[in-house]
C-alpha cells in the first residue's frame, strides 16, 4: 500500500492543494517522459531571468535601497540539505539506461536546479514587490500579499505635497510606510544624511 493512499480528499479539507500523485501513474509512459523534457527546458530561461532579477536590485540600489534582501537570502543553506553524494538515494529505473538510477542526477535537480529556480524566482518577486511598494503605494486587491517587500516610505512619502494627495489607506499602510505620521520630508531626510 502507498503512503497516505486514501483515495479522494474529504470533502471537508478546505486546504488548496494541487492533485498531481494521485494522478501521475494513470498517464501514458511517452505522456510522463514529454512532461520530463518540459521541466528542463526553462533552464533556456535562467540568464534572462537573473539578469532581470539584477537589473531590478540595482536599480533599487541606484534609488538609495539600502537592506535589500540578496539571491542568497532565499537560498537553502548547504548543511540543511538531507542527502550529499555518499548517502543520495535513487529511484529504481523503469529501463536499464534511466537517469533515476544516477545519485549525480538527483543531486543536481535536488541541490542545484530545484532550490536556485525556486531562490530565483522568489528573490525575483522580492524585488518587483519591493520595486512596487517603493513607485506605486496604491492599494489593490492582492496587496496584502507583499508583506514581505515592506519599505520604511515610498516615492510618494518623502514629498509632503505628494503625500497629501494620497488615501488615508494608502498614506497609512505599514506595507510602504514605517509609521507615516510625521514623515520627515525629503529635504529634513537629506540633512539627516549630511550629519
Amino acid at each position: 500500500m502507498k503512503a497516505c493512499e486514501s483515495g479522494t480528499p474529504p470533502e471537508d479539507n478546505k486546504e488548496d492543494r494541487v492533485n498531481i500523485g494521485r494522478n501521475h501513474e494513470a498517464l501514458s509512459v511517452l505522456r510522463r517522459g514529454v512532461g520530463l523534457v518540459l521541466v528542463y527546458l526553462p533552464i533556456i530561461t535562467l540568464p534572462f531571468v537573473f539578469m532581470s532579477a539584477y537589473l531590478s536590485y540595482y536599480h533599487l540600489i541606484m534609488v538609495g535601497a539600502k537592506d535589500l534582501k540578496k539571491l542568497s537570502d532565499f537560498l537553502p543553506k548547504r548543511e540543511t540539505h538531507r542527502y550529499e553524494y555518499k548517502n543520495q538515494i535513487t529511484m529504481d529505473g523503469s529501463f536499464i539506461l534511466s537517469f533515476a538510477q544516477s545519485k549525480l542526477y538527483w543531486i543536481l535537480n535536488c541541490t542545484w536546479y530545484c532550490p536556485v529556480s525556486v531562490g530565483l524566482f522568489e528573490w525575483h518577486a522580492y524585488l518587483v514587490k519591493v520595486i512596487e511598494n517603493w513607485w506605486c503605494p496604491f492599494n489593490h486587491g492582492r496587496k496584502q500579499g507583499y508583506d514581505n517587500a515592506k519599505i520604511d516610505q515610498s516615492f510618494w512619502h518623502i514629498y509632503p505635497n505628494e503625500l497629501e494627495k494620497l488615501e488615508a489607506d494608502d498614506a497609512n499602510d505599514p506595507i510602504w510606510n514605517d509609521g507615516c505620521s510625521g514623515c520627515p520630508s525629503a529635504a529634513s531626510q537629506n540633512d539627516d544624511d549630511k550629519k
